[in-house]
This record gives C-alpha cells, structure tokens and sequence, in this order.
C-alpha cells in the first residue's frame, strides 16, 4: 500500500469526487497560473543553488542574537557545565516550583495586564492577567515574544557618550551642570520628547517638571498614533474623548477600515467573538460588514467584505449618514460598493438600532471618525455599545504629528539646547520631511534612553540603556482608563535606567526610587493604612480596582455635517498605503527573532515585508511575486519586492513599516526595505500618485503558504448559519465513513486528553504558535531555512481563501499535532520514538529518535519539524535563562511536535495526586489555550462528562481533520459559520457536503 499521504491513495478516490474550492495561492486558480502572477519561486525546492549558502560569519551572527536560531551543526549534544547551588534560597521559593508575578506592559497602545511566570528568578513566560479588563487572561503575539526580547543580547548594555563608553555618573555630573544653567533661564531650550504616555506617575512628574522650568517643552511622538480618531472626536464633541466600544453588546457591526479584532491587545477581539459564539444555539449571533483598503484579520473574518480604495471610505460614510437620515453633503459613487450593499447595510443597522456600532480604523482622517460618531449617536448606539470618555493618553488634546513638527521647527532653528528622548526612535520613524535625524545635529546636547543602540542612539551625545519593562516599576492605562501596576521581577540586565529616573535627574532629585515614587502617587491623600491596603490589593490582582475612566456625556455637532465632501482624486493613479507591520509593528520588534520568523497571518511572509498590490493590478503591470519594483513618491525612492494579495483594491499598494533597519541589531539589521523614507506629515497613512515601475530583478521572499501542504484535500468546512440550521448534517456528513482499523481499539480508563478548536472563533492572530514557541523552548531556523521549508513551529495557521482572487472569503485553520489514536506515525518508527501514552497522547521521546524522518513522512496532517540542523543556541549566555527548564532542549537530528504542553498536565496531576483527588476540568491549560484571545481553543479530559472539550465535541459542528484516513485524530474542530445578510447577493453558496 502507498504512503498515507500519497496522491494514490484509494481513500481519496471516494472522498473528493470534484476540485477542491479552496485555495492558498494565486498559482492555484488557472487563470493566474499561467501568466505568472502566482509565481512558487518561495516554495522548496530540489535544487540547491536556488538558496543562499551561510558562511560561517553569517551563522554566528544569527545564532548571537535570538533564542534559537540557525546554525553550523557540530557536535550533536551540548557540551557538559557545571551548576552551581543556592547557598540559601530565598524564603518563598519552593525548589522546582516557579513563582508568578501579576504586572503589566504598554506594548503600542493601551496596557494588557499580565502574569509572568518566573524560575529560579528568571522571567521565562507571560500570560495573560484575567483580573485585569485589557486581556481578561489573554495575550497577543507582542506579549508573549516580550520575553525575548528581555534576554536580548543585542540590547543597550553600556552609557555611551558619543559612541565611546562612560558611566551613570558622568552621565549625571554632566547632565546636572546642563540643567543648573536652564534653571536660571526657567528652562528655556529644554525639550522632552516621549512616546504615548499613559503612566499616571509618568504625566505627573512631566507637569512637575514643566511646573519648575515653565520655558520647557513636552512632545510626544509614536508613529502609530491616534491622532486622526482623536481629531475626529474633536470635531464631532467640540473636545478630544476617548470612544470606549463594547461589542459584547453588538449585534451590527460596520467597520470602515479598522482592524479592531487584529490591532494589538485583544478585549476588543474576546467581548466581539464571545458576543457571536455558539451559533448553532443562538437566535442571531449578529452580523460583521468590513470596508477596507488592504485585507485585515478583521476583513477575513467578516460575513461581508468590500474592498475600497483609501479616499473613498470617506464617501461610503457620507452615504450611510444620508441613508440614515443625516444631513450631510455628498454622494456615494455607484461603483464603489456593489449594488444595494450600502441599502442593506443601512436597514440592518436601523432594525438593531441600541445595538449596532460603527467604527472606524485610526488611519482615516478626521471626518470619516465624526461620521461615525454621529451615525452612532442617531442609531442610539451612545451608551449601549459605544462610550465616551476622557483620553487614556497623557496630553492628548495636542496632535502628535503637530507636536513632532513644532520640535523639528525649533531644531532647525537652533533653540533646542537641551533634548531629552525618552523611549522611541525618532531618527527611524519621523516622517521623511521632518529631517529628524538632521535636525538633530543642531541641538547642544542630546540623550536619548532606549533598550537598543538604535538609529536615535547613534546620533546623539548621550545614549542610556533603558530597563525592560520586566526590569522597573511604573503604572499604566488599559483601554478603559484602568490603571495598573507594573512591577519588576529581575534586576536590570544592564545596569538599565527608566524615564522616572531621567526625569527624576531633571527635577533635581538625585536618589531615585521607582517603587517608592509611584506608590507616593497612590498614596497621596489616602491614610496610611488605606494606602498600604490599596497597593497590596493592586500588586496581588494587578489593577487598581475602580480606576477606570468614568463616561462623559458627549453632545454632537451638527456643522460638519454640512461640510462638502474633498474633491475626488484622480482614480488612474495609485495609492499608497501605510500600515503597521503584523509582527513587527513600528519597528520596535524588528530585533526579535521569534516575531521575525512568525508568518504574518494572511501573506505568509516571514523575516521580510513586501509591496502588496491586488491580483488585477499585478496583472495589468505584469507584476509576479518576489518583482523587485521601484516606488517613487514625492521625490523618494524606495526598491521594494512585490506580493500580491487576494482582496487588495485594484489601485492601491500597502507597504507595511518597521523594516529596513540599520541599527536594530543582528536580528533586524538589513531585514526589509524602509517604508518610512516614503511616508510625509500631511498625509501620514495615505498618499496619492504614487509611481511603480518594474526593475526586472528578483528578491527571494521566504512565505510559508505551500509548506506543509495536505495534498489538496478539503481541511476547513464551512457554511452559513441559514443553511446549517436547515440541515445540522450538512457540515459533518462524510461521502466516506473510515473502515474499521486493524488494532482493536484502546480503552482509556483514566484521563483521556482532547483538543477542539473552533473555527468560528479563530481570528488568525497566530498567538498560540508564538505561545507554544515560549513555552516549548521551539527553535527558530532563520529566513534561508524558512525557504527551504524547515521553520520549527508546533502549531502552524494555515490560511485559505474560497472564490474570486478579487473578492474571496478567507478562512484560517490552527495545525497543532492531531494525537491520533491510530496514529500513522508510530507504526513506521523503527525505534518507538514516537509511542502513545496510557492518557492518549501521541509522545516523542527525543532520546530514542535517530532522524529516519519516517513518522513525519507518513504524518497526513504534517504536524511533525525536525532538527535537520543545530538549530538551538546553547551558547548565548543570556538566551540559556529564557528557556522553560521544564521542557527538553532538542539536538540536531531530533524529531519534534506538539505534546499537549504535557509538562503542564505533569505538573497539574502531581497537585492533585497530592489531594487524593482527579483534575478537574480547566486545571490544565495549554499555552496556546491560554493565550488564545477569542477562546477558541478548548483543551480537557474526555473521560469527564462534565468537561468543556467533551461538550464542545457532541456539538454538531464537530469534525476530525481527514477523517476518512480513520487516525481517529484528539484534536477536532468547530465549523465556521458566516452569517450573511440575506438582502445580499454576494454570499458564497455552500458545498452540498458541508466543505467549502
């Protein structure tokens, strides 16, 4: 008999008996695949000079500087060391048992709330905080890699003063000298430059210092900021407010380019997805409308999706107020949505008035976000699913990109004495025509305090290293104005300074405490004993309870309705789109190689970014993946490759920030090319006329869209909520019902391990591969690896799309190891590496394996990553205290996958085994359950009747992945179900077997 996966095997035969309406790639549709436009030259490939050769310089730099990253293979174990003990351990340490530390982080936007998980002292995981309103126990991608990057070798680790080494005292010798003399000018030619500050204590030592040199400046500047939403509320309220949205009470939802379930922190993804959840029981989960510029995990995962290009969102939202009923000027053009899609969207938002919501991306200018304020206010929505309330940012009634250029203007004219940059990276990320970086040659002294050595760093006097936030004391905002507090659990690294410090230096007190300042500022005129008792309860929980944002009362204005509409561009020029990246974001994470390697969600493209056009676009140039093109606009010029993406609107181009770094370190340095050289303070997010030509030469992309493939069968199923409420079996029923096997089948009397994962809720965020890369010590193999398809991860998001290349649905389909119980891996192992435990989990063991890579070969669902080099840094001091001393580090020539994090079930049953007693369910949690945002991920034992896993399988919607090939799969899945607007033509119709 054939391998299991062959493209001869019988059961394929009986199962697929028309072509599979689900694709990956544009190569996959026959109309792209012979003009080029799919081009697979990022697949693997059997010749090997189609791949760049690593010397060994090139090795060592990249094994320096991440977790674990590729390099020269060797001797195949590590070499023997010597441990040394504690000499007294500390009084709350039990030996072998790890200690948990509630705080939390501002990571580009509003705080998530975390609990970090510390061995012996050592950091070496995040979850997620559920006291905390901000993540209610979840984290996104940027939390859980954080860890990484305290461990960064690359980070800042000496004073310098030009370029050379100094000290903290020189340092502070000189800087007080500087500011003796600003005193006796009250401050004059003083500036403080910030990023988004959120601290309460932060702020306040801020206006005390302005309090004590009034001829000071503060500037903030972050280049993804909301300026434009805040704006927006100004025009609409007359004042700057805060719009708080609660889609757990929404049943209607409109965005107008906001990527609210992909943007980071996730209250916003839990509360929508929760609110819809469970549609085979629910009356109306509710109904999701997307218009967007550029395809969004937001645009994938909603019931209808309009591609539109940038300006016209603004005239898509003057229709909708006219069809509401609002006075505004201008017209909706005919052919930017399809015919009645604006009627009938209108109509649903008018029958679930109280509980609609339209909101709007913060990329769209000013009136776009007051349209929607007053959409929201006339459907009745203000109170129920959106709230107003003051600013979570420090000063935000200023506009970032106007306090950016007051601070250029002053450089360029000389009155700039003294700059101090706390945090960010100006020189990097200013738009192009501030001239940042040379503007700051005209400044007397210069300090910049950052984590890294960055482009900032190399141009001024001072550079001091920065604590991680892991490394300090502070305070921060959630989205709702809850504070709390983010405590230290390891020393600085580093010797590392935070900007309480700085400013501490600058108000002239020069014994600094950061835990004893902010918890003067929650103590200030509180008794004592009501002071002790609040900081106590807000470390153990993590949060001030009761600190959050009251709403405010916000009166609409009706003079900007009246305004007339900006003049339409001319629509045979392209635009030009900005957008964070997915995984990098600004920048700020381009040094971190767990984030470098993760596939972003909907490209597949790892360690690089690209100019993503549509397929039509493409096509009209002659444009094929990985065409290198020349984009110029204003007068720069910047060489980008070229990717297309299924959905991007016809005339537009995206080119994602924070690559092209000089100085991020050996992980970022030359990844990417810089789509800051591009962007301008006018039109920060849009630019129209932008100018492509082809050069003729190629870039090599590393994607991982085609690896792993499961040989064209059908894994996600599909329908929609009508349909499957007509019919329960359309989604499970199977043309082929799997044979008998030939083992009698084992019974499991005590725990029985299971998995579901619900595709309904999925978003393809890909948390749980970041979160099961931290917690299982998983290596990463860098970018020419990637492309020779051998990336490491456990769990991997593949990512479908069904229809026209124009238009198409996107579905996203979380691949962890099935633990099947007839699994096709174990009976082809010569050595019984891989063998199944008494629990039903499908184990390696690692000390067996000899590398035949035979149990991967026969896996059907290619699940199962292999060490074909020494992949794992074991000699980077600092990386060695990152990992999880509770799972293995693997070797070269090892076999390895998912394993139901069972050193978690280890753990939980040793407690309970301490009690007599059985796990109850939820006391085993998986990394990539705990960390999923939307809940989609359910883990419990199937012997408990009462167990949510078990619950969720008896559902309808459950199915086995390739079920037909009877391994009888733990892992399962929940069908995705849409919920289209019946008004609407342009709902996908379903497969008659429930595939769609």
């Amino acid at each position: 008999m054939p391998p299991i996966d062959s493209p001869e095997d019988p059961f394929d035969q009986d199962v697929i008996n028309e072509p599979a309406p689900l694709w990956r790639g544009l190569e996959e549709l026959p109309q792209y695949a012979a003009s080029g436009s799919g081009d697979r030259r990022e697949q693997r490939s059997t010749s090997p000079v189609d791949f760049p050769v690593l010397d060994r310089r090139q090795f060592l730099g990249l094994t320096a500087a991440s977790l674990s990253l590729a390099g020269a293979g060797g001797c195949s174990r590590a070499p023997q060391q010597t441990i040394v003990p504690y000499v007294h351990a500390p009084p709350q340490l039990v030996a072998g048992d790890p200690l948990y530390f509630a705080t939390a982080a501002n990571l580009c936007g509003a705080a998530q709330g975390l609990l970090v998980k510390s061995n012996y002292g050592r950091p070496t995981k995040i979850e997620g905080n559920p006291s905390h309103p901000g993540s209610l126990g979840a984290t996104d991608i940027f939390a859980q890699a954080a860890v990484l990057d305290l461990w960064d070798p690359d980070r800042a680790q000496a004073v310098l003063y030009r370029g050379q080494a100094s000290t903290w005292d020189a340092f502070v010798a000189a800087l007080s000298a500087r500011i003796s003399r600003l005193s006796i000018k009250a401050g004059t030619g003083l500036r403080i430059l910030t990023e988004n500050v959120t601290s309460p204590t932060l702020a306040d030592q801020l206006h005390a210092l302005l309090e004590r040199l009034p001829g000071a400046r503060w500037h903030q500047y972050q280049p993804i900021n909301r300026d434009q939403a805040y704006e927006g509320s100004r025009l609409a309220f007359g004042e700057v407010l805060e719009a708080r949205y609660h889609f757990d009470q929404a049943r209607v939802v409109l965005s107008l380019d906001s990527d609210f379930l992909g943007a980071p922190g996730v209250r916003y993804a839990r509360d929508f997805v929760t609110a819809r959840r469970g549609g085979d029981a629910q009356p109306d989960p509710g109904r999701l409308y997307v218009v967007e510029c550029t395809p969004t995990l937001t645009g994938s995962f909603a019931d209808h999706r309009y591609a539109a290009r940038f300006g016209q969102i603004e005239a898509i939202a003057r229709a909708l107020a006219q069809a509401l009923g609002l006075p505004v000027a201008g017209t909706l053009d005919a052919a930017v949505l399809p015919s009645g899609a604006l009627a009938a969207c209108a109509r649903d938002l008018k029958l679930n008035a109280g509980r609609a919501l339209v909101v709007v991306g913060d990329a769209q200018p000013p009136i776009v976000h007051a349209l929607a304020h007053a959409i929201n206010e006339a459907l009745a929505n203000v109170g129920r699913t959106v709230s107003y309330t003051a600013p979570i940012l420090a000063r935000a009634e200023e506009p970032q990109g106007e306090s950016l250029r007051a601070l250029a203007e002053d450089m360029a004219a000389g009155q700039v004495d003294t700059l101090i940059v706390l945090g960010g990276n100006p020189v990097y990320n200013a738009p192009a025509d501030r001239l940042f970086g040379q503007r700051l040659a005209k400044v007397g002294l210069s300090v910049h305090l950052s984590l890294y050595d960055d482009e900032t760093s190399a141009l001024c006097d001072w550079q001091i290293p920065q604590a991680h936030f892991l490394e300090s004391w502070s305070d921060t905002r959630a989205f709702d104005g809850t504070v709390a507090i983010q405590q230290p659990l390891i020393a600085p690294l580093y010797a590392g300074k935070s900007a309480h410090e700085l400013l501490a230096l600058l108000l002239g007190q020069t014994a600094s405490n950061d835990h004893q300042r902010v918890r003067d500022y929650w103590s200030k005129g509180r008794p004592q004993a009501d002071a002790d008792a609040l900081w106590d309860q807000a470390l153990h929980r993590g949060v001030f309870e009761g600190s959050q944002l009251p709403a405010r009362p916000a009166l609409i204005r009706s003079d900007f309705l009246r305004e007339p509409a900006a003049p339409a561009a001319d629509s045979t020029e392209l635009d030009l789109v900005f957008a964070p990246d997915p995984t990098v974001w600004d920048g700020r994470f381009a040094n971190n190689a767990w984030l470098q390697e993760l596939p972003k969600p909907l490209t597949k493209l790892t360690w690089d970014n690209a100019a993503l056009v549509g397929p039509t676009l493409a096509q009209r140039l002659g444009l094929a993946n990985e065409d290198q093109v020349e984009l110029r606009y204003r007068g720069a010029v910047v060489l980008a490759p070229v990717w297309i993406v299924p959905g991007q609107p016809e005339a537009t181009v995206t080119v994602t920030l924070g690559y092209g770094r000089r100085r991020a370190g050996r992980i970022g340095n030359g990844a990417g090319f810089d789509a800051y050289v591009l962007r301008q303070s006018d039109e920060p997010w849009h630019g129209h006329g932008l100018q492509l030509r082809k050069t003729g030469a190629k870039v090599p992309l590393a994607t991982t869209q085609h690896h792993f493939s499961m040989e064209g069968r059908r894994p996600v199923r599909a329908t929609t909520l009508a349909q499957f409420r007509r019919d329960p079996s359309l989604v499970t029923a199977d043309a082929h019902r799997p044979n008998p096997g030939i083992y009698e089948p084992v019974h499991y009397d005590g725990y029985a391990w299971a998995m579901s994962i619900n595709l309904d809720a999925c978003i393809g965020c890909s948390a749980c591969t970041i979160a099961c890369q931290a917690e299982n010590n998983i290596p990463i193999v860098g970018k020419t690896e990637v492309r020779r398809g051998r990336e490491m991860h456990w769990i991997r998001v593949d990512r479908y799309y069904e229809g026209a290349a124009e238009q198409p649905r996107t579905y996203f389909q979380p691949v962890p190891c099935m633990h099947c119980e007839q699994a096709p891996c174990e009976a082809v192992c010569p050595v019984e590496a891989t063998v199944h435990d008494s629990e039903g989990l499908n184990l390696q063991v690692y000390n067996r394996c000899i590398g035949t890579r035979f149990c991967s070969n026969n896996c059907p669902y290619k699940v199962r990553r292999f060490n074909f080099l020494q992949y794992a840094d074991e000699d980077t001091e600092s990386l060695k205290a990152q990992r999880n001393p509770e799972v293995t580090v693997r070797m070269r020539g090892v076999m390895e996958k998912c394993t139901y994090c069972v050193q978690r079930i280890t753990n939980a049953r040793i407690e309970a085994e301490k009690g007599n007693r059985r796990l109850v369910d939820g006391e085993v949690v998986t990394a990539c359950q705990a960390v999923c945002p939307t809940s989609a991920i359910v883990f419990g034992d199937l012997n408990d009747p009462s167990s949510q896993v078990r619950q969720v399988k008896a559902s309808a919607l459950d199915y086995a992945l390739l079920s037909e090939l009877n391994t009888r799969p733990r892992t399962t899945y929940l069908a995705k179900l849409s919920n289209p607007n019946p008004e609407l033509s342009d709902t996908p119709a379903a497969d008659a077997k429930g595939d769609s």
